[in-house]
């Protein structure tokens, strides 16, 4: 078994299955680095993002996608293409729109792997990540009203913990918050994708898997 095929098979066995229940806690968060800090009880909005990994090339790469400067909120942040479930619609679904909203992913030869832990976000989202591979690096294009830019980064980057370090901010008035961040070259990625990142890299860790390709 090659490594790529190694990888996908410890992602199978390490996510939750992809038609199971809907989440309806979050089992990592914003809030995991902060523990002092107040953590609003409320509804959740159920959301999805479109975790892909692509096997084409020397080594399995990551889809992400740089938000346009134009959205009201996250304007230039690193992404998964993604968004809120619509009425009717499970996690995956979702992710697979949004993935074809965003950056005109067609969906053809993408096979969905499982799902990973579920995230409570500071604005109160409850995204659930969709794990899927592809075989070869399929045909996309940003939406201008969405997305400025698609582009993709190794896995073995975003799996190696020893790129992955806690940043933080401070605003007048209010405590250090801390987040996850992982530079990737002259892009920042941080936040909620990060934290996505780290928790899936210590599922695999805690399932014994090798999470480098």
């Amino acid at each position: 078994m090659n490594p790529a095929e190694a990888l996908k098979t410890s992602l199978m066995a390490a996510l939750d299955p992809a038609d199971g229940p809907a989440a309806t806690a979050a089992a990592r968060s914003d809030f995991d680095l902060n523990p002092g800090a107040d953590r609003p009880a409320r509804m959740l909005r159920p959301a999805a993002v479109l975790i892909l990994v692509i096997a084409e090339g020397v080594g399995p790469r990551v889809l992400m996608t740089r938000r346009s400067d134009s959205l009201a909120s996250h304007t230039g942040q690193i992404a998964f293409p993604g968004g809120r479930l619509d009425p009717g619609e499970t996690v995956v679904e979702a992710a697979l729109r949004e993935a074809r909203e965003e950056v005109a992913l067609s969906g053809e030869g993408v096979e969905v792997l499982g799902l990973g832990d579920p995230y409570e976000t500071g604005t109160g989202f409850l995204v659930t990540p969709v794990v899927a591979w592809i075989d070869r690096m399929p045909s996309v294009a940003p939406s201008p009203d969405e997305v400025a830019e698609v582009f993709d980064v190794p896995w073995h980057f975003l799996m190696d913990a020893a790129n992955h370090r806690q940043d933080h901010y401070e605003r007048d008035g209010e405590p250090r918050r801390y987040f996850w961040a992982m530079p990737y070259g002259e892009r920042y990625i941080w936040g909620v994708t990060a934290g996505i990142l780290r928790a899936l890299h210590d599922r695999l860790v805690a399932s014994g898997a090798e999470v480098v390709a």
